[in-house]
């Protein structure tokens, strides 16, 4: 696991207080990938109602605050497949 993931995981944690109503993915290109639903955050590949992916560099402008995930969105830096509620409720926890 990179050190990338492992802090992305612990700032989620942070902001994450169970109100997720899925289980969502983040896969950052060359990275790995960040499970989020009811129970946390953690490094992990699993099934998800919504996938999330960015570069890297991406999606540590979204956790700084630097870039807000529905700009990025729109702008095809990140790509959502899958429920765009449960992605609606994550730009919530990433702003």
């Amino acid at each position: 696991m990179s050190e990338m993931i492992n802090k992305a995981v612990a700032a989620l944690n942070e902001r994450l207080s169970g109100e997720l109503s899925g289980t969502a993915k983040f896969v950052l290109s060359g990275e790995g990938t960040i499970m989020l639903d009811s129970s946390g955050v953690r490094a992990g590949d699993e099934t998800a109602d919504v996938v999330l992916t960015a570069e890297p560099s991406v999606f540590q402008a979204i956790l700084e605050g630097e870039t807000n995930p529905t700009a990025a969105f729109m702008t095809g830096q990140l790509s959502v497949d899958g429920d765009m509620g449960l992605a609606m409720q994550l730009a919530n926890v990433l702003s």
